[in-house]
């Protein structure tokens, strides 16, 4: 008799889960309440980088004739068709994942999926309840924005990612609070698509994550004064009034920290049409029986689970979002602990290597990163060189009218062995794929200085500080 499991979460990590448990032989079945694809397909991922299309295609129509290119008339936001249009990929998208489990003869459930006891889960669908037995589970029901008492979300005036993917207008003014990855790219989006921006953040920088190279950040900042997006550093909140036209946002200087010139010392208010919150999210862990089961969870109901994907129950695993902050919350982690958790519901042993994870943040430029910083390499023993290249030294950035950005190789000076990849600038989030690489096989400069890279493409970056690393640079 084939071994059962059930996926409860259909985002990019229970979806793959599920096809890789089937590929095994398993009789699989999948339960998700939305549509398929989670977070990333329906409110994330996908919808955002439409919208940030749509964006540069606006900004680049106003720099037509730095290509030679003469334009008659205007070009101006279609919030109506963008709109149709992201809901039209969104539907490819779904469409997609349903046929992919159709063709392995996965059983899927639209409805709110829970559990019942050890070994049975439950499902909620138009009025009645189906029970579903399960030898293996696995959980992957992933994680929504944080909705904050200081700010409550009310999809009008004060909004949550998910409503700021469903605008039909674009607002006079918008003040997000989060410069993290998320505020960060709906910064740029919204100021190309003609609103005033305002970044609110708590830290000393903008994308103040540990895997983002100071440097990154320097870039950000610089290319967001370019694009008139005001940034307020080491701020934080501490009121807001609305009213029917605006909201009045109160400002001070935030407790984490050095204080820095930006930020002042005394509060002041800003009135602005949308205020945008990018800060925080919870898990979908809530009243699903995860209790009852004895699932162990932190204090904010993130599940804890090991490098195999194991919880604290038996033949229980988890995935994705609901894992929390200590793991990378990434639609591609996801996809692969989801691999990884079916392979071992089916008796494998792989375990997740959370060392080599590209990050991927689709600002303007775009930043992308994997492995050590200089600082953590230093902090881990290693004697570690960074090398940065412009991507000015390059040929291809001219050419497409991008030449902002750099690329950082992190090295252990003693043997060469790349130790982290950090880029800013054209496609960086495509590049990185490169560096991954690298890292996960510990190559050295010397190799990939040795490995000819097309020209002209924007991957001649990544020679080039091969090559500034041997102390050899043609270009750099």
């Amino acid at each position: 008799m084939a071994t059962k499991i059930t996926v409860i979460g259909a985002g990019p990590g229970g979806y793959v889960a599920a096809i890789r448990a089937a590929q095994l032989g398993a009789e699989v079945t999948v339960i998700e309440q939305d549509n398929v694809g989670g977070t990333c397909v329906n409110y994330g991922c996908i919808p955002s980088k439409i919208m940030k299309s749509a964006a540069e295609v606006l900004q680049n129509f106003y720099r037509a004739h730095e290509f030679g290119i003469r334009v008659n008339g205007e070009a101006f936001p279609d919030m109506q068709r963008l709109m149709a249009r992201k809901q039209e990929i969104i539907e490819i998208q779904t469409k997609g994942i349903l046929k992919l489990l159709d063709n392995h003869k996965i059983r899927y459930l639209r409805g709110y999926g829970y559990i019942k006891g050890n070994g049975m889960a439950g499902v909620k669908r138009r009025g009645k309840t189906l029970e579903v037995p399960w030898n293996r589970l696995i959980l992957a029901s992933g994680s929504q924005p944080l909705n904050i008492p200081l700010f409550p979300f009310n999809a009008k005036k004060i909004l949550s990612s998910n409503d700021a993917l469903d605008l039909h207008e674009i607002p006079e003014s918008m003040m997000i609070v989060g410069g993290g990855a998320i505020g960060s790219e709906f910064a740029f989006i919204f100021a190309s698509l003609g609103s005033k921006v305002t970044v609110v953040e708590a830290m000393s920088r903008i994308l103040p994550l540990p895997s983002v190279d100071k440097d990154c950040s320097k870039v950000i900042q610089r290319e967001m004064k370019k694009r008139k997006i005001e940034f307020k550093i080491n701020s934080t909140v501490k009121k807001i009034e609305e009213d029917r036209e605006k909201v009045r946002v109160t400002i001070g200087p935030s407790h984490f920290g050095q204080q820095q010139k930006e930020s002042g010392s005394k509060p002041f208010t800003i009135e602005t049409n949308k205020l945008l919150v990018c800060i925080g999210r919870k898990p979908n862990t809530s009243n699903i029986g995860l209790k009852q089961l004895g699932v162990k969870m932190d204090e904010k109901g993130w599940i804890d689970a090991n490098e195999r994907m194991e919880t604290s129950v038996s033949d229980v695993y988890a995935i994705g979002d609901v894992l929390g902050p200590s793991r990378a919350m990434l639609a591609h982690v996801a996809s692969t602990e989801g691999l990884t958790a079916a392979e071992n519901a089916m008796g494998g042993s792989r375990v997740m290597n959370y060392r080599v994870v590209p990050g991927a943040i689709f600002t303007m430029p775009e930043v992308a990163n994997v492995g050590l910083t200089e600082a953590q390499a230093r902090e881990q023993g290693y004697t570690a060189r960074s090398d940065s290249v412009l991507f000015r030294n390059i040929g291809k950035p001219h050419v497409i009218g991008e030449i902002a950005g750099q690329i950082k190789m992190v090295s252990d000076a003693k043997n060469g062995r790349i130790l982290g990849i950090h880029i800013v600038g054209p496609h960086a989030t495509d590049l990185i794929a490169e560096g991954t690489l690298a890292v996960k096989l510990g190559a050295t400069v010397k190799e990939l200085s040795e490995t000819i890279h097309a020209h002209p493409t924007l991957s001649e970056v990544m020679l080039e500080a091969s090559l500034k690393a041997l102390d050899r640079s043609l270009h750099g």
